[in-house]
């Protein structure tokens, strides 16, 4: 641990650079006396016009990841011929081929004859995943907006479009996935040109697959992003864009220089928390963490401090950061929204014995992930457990997947949940994203007014003969038309209020399987509407289990309740008394299923046919049965729990 005096500061887990275990002052020392590399005299010699900060962004698996490799081949960055989507980190990421965090890499680049310092960001293309687009956007001053020419624009493609416009960014049109049978550019030209009104004759037309024509964007990009502004002249202005956790080095923060230069030794204080810290390392991505002497105005690099940051919820992302002693003369910058939980579900361990190794290894992805609210919460039929809000079903998916790669974590994971609002009679509102917090309709609807759902304005592009099919989905699914355009010939455009709840229960997987595939989805948050909802709960033996209550709309509480005691009995092992498995909706029964008893055959020793005497022991059985049932606990075990809620 760190003394107390400054001048001995000391930490022992601090990465081995060449001045660990040494005085802050004399880090910076030790980092300015040490031999400029050939890259950092490069990038010193590069003046301000001749930066570029650039982002991709395109829908889902139209080859951002790719094109990023790509580029850091041709700048020399990364060689040739390795390791593909070398900016996608996790292991997940690699798995389902998609992008899950945005990822920043600097390259330098020689056009005409000089060096150009190019930031690039790759960022995910999947709606949950919206904020990291939006943070990126704030680094940069321009984006590659990137089309497949076989799938054209679709839906995120139109979604980031307007995030890009709403910032101001310069666009950069690129038609991807050329060199496909499928391929058809004209189309995709097209569609840009009605749809966002960008010029088809600036397009660049590439294969990031087989490198085709990728060496025409970086001068694209240098013609048509503007440099950023800034003086390193000024007081420090930084702004903190993202940040992740390091077991040795605490909280790193990835941020963006706006005014004046950061070095390590420079003391800064945070505008949002108030904390101060002495920076410990400054570098660029490149791609790796590469250390440098200074960052100036208009870079993007990462800090970490000495002694480090070990608390990540001291990282504010959208915080401006400055040198202590000039917080008057440095206006802060605008933040960033925290994007807040849509989607809630209770985790509980497989084995109640593994709590505290799944506790520290759900602690573990959180810490870079600060987009998961966590609860602690319990269960009397699941035991100890937490209640998670997610972005989307996609981000609680991927969550799951972490665990259990990164950690080895067995974990049952309840159906996901939305939140609801309560208005109670004296007025006053209440959000509840736990359904076993919601008012219970058998006390009577006297204590509360209204009570409300989140509704979602969701934007599905589609080929127009499966338009039909489409429609009824929307329609069985509570959704409320708003628009319906043709922005080409053969392409539609849905736009459609629905209800978050059914949303996040298998839509986009309904949506594919209606459209084989070929439609997409992007969504935003709209209003909260009075509706007319209602908890669903499964008793067994007339005791709830609470682990498995459900918030749903009238219209569908009985066929989710037939569903829901059928698939519950297949899972529930036969008792020595009758076990009753009901599914009820406020104060109405809608569902029942009974599992019949183990019974001894008492008639086997009688020989005559004796009805008194047959009777009489059928009468005496009948009774120990009823005995039984009043104080017999019913056993259910976890597995069936397990198997209920599995998908």
């Amino acid at each position: 641990m760190a003394a107390k005096s400054r001048g001995r500061l000391v930490f022992g887990d601090m990465v081995r650079t060449p001045w660990t275990r040494t005085y802050a002052a004399s880090q910076w020392r030790s980092a300015a006396s040490t031999p400029m590399s050939d890259l950092e005299r490069r990038i010193s010699e590069i003046p301000l016009d001749r930066f570029r900060n650039f982002c991709i962004v395109a829908h889902v698996d139209h080859g951002k990841s790719t094109l990023s490799d790509r580029l850091l081949e041709l700048t020399g960055t990364i060689a040739p011929g390795g390791n593909k989507q070398i900016l996608d980190k996790l292991d997940v990421e690699r798995e389902r081929g998609i992008t899950v965090k945005a990822q920043t890499c600097s390259m330098i680049y020689n056009h005409k004859g000089q060096d150009y310092l190019l930031h690039l960001v790759d960022t995910p293309g999947h709606v949950d995943f919206r904020a990291e687009v939006s943070r990126s956007y704030a680094s940069c001053g321009g984006a590659l907006l990137l089309v497949d020419a076989s799938q054209g624009v679709q839906a995120q493609t139109v979604a980031n479009f307007y995030l890009a416009f709403a910032q101001g960014l310069q666009l950069v049109p690129i038609i991807n996935k050329v060199d496909l049978p499928s391929a058809d550019p004209p189309r995709a030209l097209e569609q840009m040109k009605d749809t966002f009104e960008l010029d088809p004759a600036k397009a660049v037309l590439v294969s990031a697959k087989t490198g085709l024509n990728v060496e025409a964007i970086l001068p694209a990009v240098i013609d048509q992003v503007p440099s950023p502004n800034g003086d390193h002249l000024k007081p420090l202005r930084l702004l903190l864009v993202d940040s992740w956790y390091s077991n040795y080095k605490g909280v790193i923060l990835l941020v963006r220089i706006f005014d004046g230069q950061v070095k390590a030794g420079d003391y800064v204080t945070s505008f949002a928390t108030g904390l101060r810290y002495y920076i410990g390392e400054v570098g660029i991505m490149y791609p790796n963490q590469t250390p440098q002497t200074v960052l100036r105005a208009g870079q993007v690099g990462y800090i970490y401090f000495n002694p480090g940051m070990k608390r990540s919820q001291e990282a504010k992302v959208g915080d401006t950061y400055t040198t202590v002693g000039a917080v008057r003369q440095v206006e802060p910058l605008p933040g960033f929204e925290e994007p807040k939980a849509m989607v809630f579900v209770a985790a509980f361990p497989v084995d109640p014995n593994d709590y505290s190794h799944l506790e520290d290894s759900i602690n573990q992805v959180t810490l870079n992930d600060r987009s998961v609210t966590l609860q602690k919460e319990s269960s009397e039929a699941l035991g100890a457990g937490w209640r998670l809000g997610f972005l989307g079903t996609l981000h609680c998916s991927v969550f799951e997947d972490r665990l259990r790669q990164e950690h080895g974590a067995s974990i049952i994971i309840t159906p996901p949940t939305v939140p609801f609002k309560v208005v109670w009679n004296n007025g006053k509102e209440e959000t509840i994203s736990n359904p076993a917090d919601f008012p219970d309709q058998v006390i009577g609807p006297s204590t509360y007014s209204e009570l409300q759902e989140p509704y979602v304005s969701a934007t599905i592009t589609l080929p127009e003969e499966y338009l039909g099919k489409v429609i009824e989905l929307c329609e069985g699914n509570r959704g409320e038309q708003k628009e319906l355009s043709f922005f080409t010939a053969t392409q539609v455009i849905l736009k459609y209020d629905l209800p978050l709840a059914q949303l996040v229960d298998d839509f986009f997987g309904k949506l594919k399987s209606a459209t084989k595939g070929y439609a997409s989805l992007d969504y935003e948050e709209a209003e909260w509407r009075k509706s007319n909802i209602i908890k669903l709960q499964l008793l067994v033996n007339k005791e709830p289990v609470d682990a498995v209550a459900r918030v749903v709309h009238y219209s569908q509480a009985e066929r989710l309740g037939r569903q829901w005691v059928t698939k519950f009995k297949e899972h529930v092992d036969r008792q020595m008394f009758e076990v009753v498995i009901q599914a009820t909706a406020g104060r109405r029964i809608v569902a029942r299923e009974t599992i019949k008893p183990f019974r001894k055959d008492v008639l086997s020793k009688l020989h005559a046919t004796d009805v008194s005497r047959r009777r009489k022991l059928l009468e005496k059985q009948k009774e120990g049965r009823k005995k039984l049932r009043a104080v017999g606990n019913i056993s259910i075990d976890q597995k069936a729990f397990q198997a209920f809620l599995a998908k």
